[in-house]
């Protein structure tokens, strides 16, 4: 009997760190024109501070991925408090912040609707960070590969950066609502580092961690409300011009297999 290869999109996307817990393949999912997103050429993820050099096997995993742009999208003060990639000139770097207003998600009141009130947060970050969202997505486009973004949980910046980027290539909403969602995966190792960190904390957020895509989805319908659709979104209050999305396709769309 003949063995097939499992189509790309259902291959494991979470790549093994120990440090690293939300690391992950954006190939694999059908585009536009009927190619596929290139394996291996770019990547979301949680915070690469938490790579060391010298100190496991961490660093020379994520080496041998042969990334060359790193954008980290937390707010200078993370990078500050957290530290950033290690040896960040071996890469094109860039620290772009999108998110202007920033909120404690374990502080969050355990009576509000959950997921409106994650959306309402993405809704703040579609509009106050179109100039960083544009820059990045530029990067992304021009900039030399592999790629890769972060942000401290690889959640909801990366997830949004994410989402915006594979709209951008063409693959439907059903594939870019299960990526979000694979974050879930995640989450046990997410809450468990945030423990960690805080030990005389409280946790008062029980959905801390999660991303369901009924998260995405709110966030999706609501930029069609107001701009028609997503792609309407980065093409009219973004500014993404038809060149950079043919620099996206060009570069990390390839023809499937037969």
């Amino acid at each position: 009997m003949t063995q097939h290869s499992p189509h790309p999109a259902e291959r494991p996307r979470h790549i093994t760190f120990d440090r690293l817990h939300n690391f992950r393949d954006l190939g694999g999912y059908r585009g536009a024109d009927g190619r596929t997103v290139a394996r291996g050429a770019l990547y979301r993820a949680d915070s690469l501070g938490k790579l060391q050099v010298g100190e496991g096997a961490d660093w020379d995993r994520f080496l041998a991925l042969g990334i060359r742009t790193v954008i980290d999208l937390r707010y200078p003060w993370e990078i500050e408090a957290k530290g950033r990639i290690p040896e960040p000139g071996r890469f094109t770097y860039a620290n772009l912040s999108i998110e202007h207003r920033p909120y404690d998600q374990a502080d969050i009141d355990p009576d509000i609707d959950p997921w409106r009130y994650l959306a309402d947060r993405f809704a703040e970050v579609a509009e106050d960070g179109v100039e960083e969202i544009r820059q990045v997505i530029e990067l992304i486009a021009t900039g030399p590969g592999p790629a890769v973004f972060h942000c401290t949980s690889g959640k909801d910046r990366t997830g949004l950066v994410a989402a915006l980027l594979l709209t951008l290539l063409g693959v439907s909403e059903e594939d870019v609502l299960a990526d979000f969602a694979l974050t879930e995966l995640a989450t046990e190792r997410l809450l468990a580092d945030w423990h960690t960190a805080h030990p005389d904390r409280t946790m008062r957020w029980p959905s801390y961690g999660r991303a369901p895509a009924v998260v995405l989805s709110l966030v999706l319908a609501d930029l069609s409300a107001r701009y028609g659709s997503t792609a309407g979104y980065l093409a009219d209050r973004v500014g993404i011009a038809p060149s950079t999305q043919n620099h996206l396709r060009t570069r990390f769309l390839m023809s499937a297999p037969d």
